[in-house]
Formats: C-alpha cells, structure tokens, sequence
C-alpha cells in the first residue's frame, strides 16, 4: 500500500463549453492560473486539453508548444498532454501532441462508445502512440475505459516492450456513458487485472459526473491515485456547480488525508512514474 497521493488534475477536457461553464479554464493564462492554485494545494500531475481563440477545442501545435511551456514556467507539476483530445480530431493530429514535447501524454488502450459518440482507438494507432513515446523519451498514462483495455495493455507490452522511464502507470476511467461503470466492483476487477501487468504497475481512478466521489473513495481503498477536475465533472453536489478546479483538488485531498495518504510532491510523482527530474 502506497503512503502518499498522487493526485492529477484535469482542468478542462473537450467536452464541456465556455458558454455553458463559465469558470471552465480555456486561455493558456487561465490554466496557467487552474495549475498554481491546484498545485499549491497538493496536485502533482496535470492533464491537459486546449482550447482555440473562439474557446473551441484543438490540437494546433502552437499553441500545444506554448501551453507546455507556459505551465513548465509558472509551476513544477508533471505536464501529461492529452493524445485523445476530441471524438473527432484525427490521428495525424493526436499523434502530432508528441511533437509538443510534454512530460507525459495519454495513451488510450481501445476504442470505446463515448455518450453518442465513438472514441476511436485502433490497433495499428496505439502500436504508433506508443512506440513513439519510447523513442521521445515521453510516459504514457494508459487510459483503460473499460476492462478489455487492459488485455490490449498486456498484449502492447509483450509485443513493443515497456515505456519510457521504464514503469507502467494507468488511468482507470469510470462512468463514460459506454464504458465501464464507475463502480467499487468495476473497480475492483481492473485492479484484480492488473496483475498481468509488469510488477510495481501503478493506477489511479477517474470517476465521471456522479461517480467522481465513489470512485475517489474506492481508488483509495485499494491504494490507488486519484485524477479529479472540470474535465470530468462540472458539478460539486447536487445542485451545485464547480466553481473552481481547487474545490476538485481540495477535495481529493481531503479525502487523500483521511486516508493517511498525504498528496505527493510532483518530485516524488516524477519519481514514482519514470520521469526525469526536468526535460
């Protein structure tokens, strides 16, 4: 059992509008800002989507370039670029994120539904996702959304060898409309799969919408990481808005503490995933 948290935020994602969640951080100073203020409180880690000039997400390399740099500048969290960003965007442009030299990427290990949509995750493409990381010297977070991901995991491995930095980390993503529930018991089996992974595999747990709490309690429980923010809910409780990724974060920490699991230090995270101690 692991005696400190890693806690990641995801401030943004592509699904939610500017119109529709204002306190929504789409600027690359506002989530310059989301970062400082969640790393004061004990994130270590952040995922990160962008947005265009009309608050659209994107994946221009531009501004992927100077969003990495922008939070390297202001803080020392671990920058983990997303390589799924919207249903829609195309593989060339998915795998083009790397060129934006992030700590980390995302590296989603199948296709799934995704509400009315589909995430497409093809074979060929992961097999490219990630053998392109190796050769980067970038860490995936492998996205599991639903069970069967982590056969694709253990088949990746076996087949193109382990990831750069040499430990393997993943990110169970729970209650996608779709996908697997965001459930203790859903939970539990991905866990229980986890030992046909390489020794000392790492997870942490997302729960989407109403599922965030139960999932941040089960992660824990089973002395896994924890990822909360605005990509994967905008509301507090019911009735609530979010009004801030910190009320997210300061959550998960609290929770992380009653645990007697205390936030790691993005040193400690870099530590634990592989990373080096700056790019």
């Amino acid at each position: 059992m692991t005696t400190t948290t890693l806690i990641t935020v995801a401030p943004t994602g592509a699904e939610s509008t500017k119109a529709d969640v204002p306190a929504l951080p789409v600027t690359i100073d506002e989530l310059v800002v989301t970062a400082k203020e969640c790393a004061a409180l004990g994130a270590s880690v952040i995922h990160v989507h962008i947005r265009d000039e009309h608050t659209r997400p994107t994946l221009d390399l531009g501004r992927l370039r100077d969003t990495v740099t922008a939070l390297r500048e202001s803080t020392d969290l671990v920058v983990q670029l997303s390589s799924g960003g919207a249903v829609t965007d195309p593989e060339a442009d998915r795998l083009r994120v790397l060129d934006a030299a992030p700590d980390m990427a995302s590296c989603t290990m199948g296709t799934v539904n995704f509400g009315d949509d589909v995430f497409l995750n093809r074979w060929e493409f992961i097999v490219d996702l990630h053998t392109r990381m190796q050769e980067r010297g970038i860490v995936p977070e492998y996205e599991i959304f639903d069970l069967g991901h982590l056969a694709a995991l253990e088949r990746l491995l076996g087949k193109h060898g382990l990831p750069a930095g040499g430990h393997v980390h993943v990110d169970f993503v729970m209650g996608v409309p779709g996908g697997m529930p965001g459930t203790t018991a859903a939970l539990v089996s991905c866990v229980n799969e986890l030992r046909n992974l390489p020794a000392g595999t790492t997870f942490s747990a997302t729960g989407i919408g109403r599922t965030t709490i139960p999932v941040m309690l089960a992660s824990l429980s089973a002395g896994g990481h924890l990822r909360v923010g605005m990509e994967d809910t905008i509301s507090y409780a019911k009735g609530r808005p979010v009004e801030s990724n910190m009320q997210l974060v300061a959550r998960a920490v609290g929770f992380a503490q009653l645990a007697q699991r205390p936030p790691m230090t993005p040193l400690d995270a870099r530590d634990l995933l592989g990373l080096q101690t700056s790019k």
